[in-house]
């Protein structure tokens, strides 16, 4: 997530001026709606609430060291202090007299700190601590370290990091990087405490750059997606019973919350989907659900969480490991969140449709190579497809995503006046 990083340092340096998402997403070189979504997965709030939340932040060490109220309210685009008052206590729930009264240092260790546990491993002792960015007060990472640009420092809680280890391990048996720890000096995998902290090399790799995504090579590397998230599949069912994740009904979640809501803005935002389309889903996907091999499953194996090198898969980040669903999720998921992408581009010519099925077809031949899938799985792709649609569409409404929402409800009605196509293009993947 260096890109996004690199906002936030943007952030921090320019928040009493305008700062817009275009403007941050053209910096990083995705999409706006491609941004919007890593931005929230790194910091777990939207970019407008982020800024707004650092604004606030800021404003309040200037009040403490002295400045007038009215003077730090205006500077950060506050008319009145009334203004400010309110927007601070909308955001925290208390007063800022109140609110300053209780607030703790954020950062979970100095850096004279850091140095001192990292004396406990054989490395060199002088190496950069890079990813400590303590901006007034607040810790962009408060258990995660850069230390070099070989090695990264963790901290947390014993389960999550347990877990976590689990993970690597099964990952490096399937011949993907992963974040395997560096022995202590005295042989021991992470310091045991409270909190348990290890020391690993840097995973290897980076999301592969969106002009292959969808260029010459796209077919060969939408195979490379699906036979990597096939594999994947196989590391976490080794340790899917240490995890316990919970068990997820795609169909009922869908017919209970997801349906209903794309009915009410297939209305609203008259998409034209007609009551067959619906009723097609229902029936056929209803009758295919229960069939449907379930695993625990990565959740959101988009683009930017697949880490290629030289071409090749590499590893994966940004697991949520808490669910355990019908393994035919992630590879849809990966072929949504690519079309997704390109028409975040703003791709208005079409060429996101003219070649979005190559790399469906690609991701699906992938994983069957390696991962068969069985015939009732390739008959419940294309409904696996509009159930993540429908999913996005109800989420971002719900959340006033509501760019997402466009999006997402353009993309599903594509694939329902596209369905032969689509069909055909997935039974064209299980034909070699």
């Amino acid at each position: 997530m260096d890109n996004i990083k690199l906002s936030l340092e943007y952030i921090e340096q320019n928040l009493k001026s305008d700062i817009s998402a275009d403007e941050l997403a053209e910096m990083t070189g995705y999409s706006v709606w491609h941004y919007h979504r890593l931005f929230a997965k790194a910091t777990g709030m939207t970019i407008a609430s982020y800024i707004g939340k650092r604004r606030l932040d800021r404003a309040l060490n200037e009040i403490i060291s002295g400045r007038r109220l009215i003077d730090v309210a205006m500077d950060y685009g506050f008319d009145t202090y009334a203004g400010f008052y309110k927007a601070f206590v909308r955001t925290y729930g208390d007063s800022p007299k109140s609110y300053l009264s209780k607030k703790e240092a954020s950062a979970m260790f100095t850096e004279k700190e850091i140095r001192g546990i990292l004396t406990n491993w054989d490395i060199p002792q002088d190496l950069p601590i890079l990813d400590i960015y303590i901006m007034d007060g607040a810790a962009i990472s408060e258990n995660v370290w850069s230390i070099g640009e070989n090695y990264i420092l963790k901290t947390e809680k014993r389960e999550n990091m347990l877990n976590n280890l689990k993970i690597a391990r099964a990952l490096s048996k399937q011949g993907f990087a992963s974040a395997m720890p560096i022995l202590t000096k005295s042989g021991d995998e992470y310091l045991d405490g409270e909190n348990i902290t290890l020391l690993t090399s840097g995973i290897k790799g980076a999301p592969l750059a969106k002009e292959y995504r969808f260029g010459k090579d796209r077919q060969l590397f939408g195979i490379k997606y699906g036979e990597s998230i096939a594999r994947l599949h196989r590391s976490l069912e080794v340790i899917e019973s240490d995890i316990k994740p919970s068990e997820i009904n795609q169909y009922k979640s869908v017919i209970e919350w997801a349906l209903p809501e794309t009915r009410k803005q297939n209305i609203q935002y008259n998409i034209g989907l007609p009551d067959s389309f619906f009723d097609d889903y229902i029936y056929n996907f209803g009758a295919l659900f229960d069939k449907l091999p379930k695993q625990l499953i990565h959740r959101d194996p988009n683009p930017s969480n697949i880490l290629f090198d030289n071409g090749e898969v590499t590893g994966f980040v940004d697991f949520d490991l808490s669910h355990r669903n019908i393994r035919l999720f992630d590879p849809c998921y990966c072929a949504t969140g690519l079309l997704a992408e390109r028409l975040g581009l703003g791709d208005n010519d079409g060429l996101a449709y003219d070649v979005w099925p190559e790399i469906l077809r690609g991701i699906l031949s992938g994983y069957d190579s390696v991962n068969p899938l069985t015939a009732e799985e390739k008959q419940a792709v294309y409904y696996v497809i509009c159930s993540i649609q429908m999913v996005f569409i109800a989420y971002c409404e719900q959340q006033l995503e509501l760019e997402f929402a466009k999006i997402s409800r353009v993309m599903l009605k594509y694939i329902a006046n596209n369905k032969e196509q689509i069909i055909a293009t997935i039974n064209e993947s299980f034909e070699n």
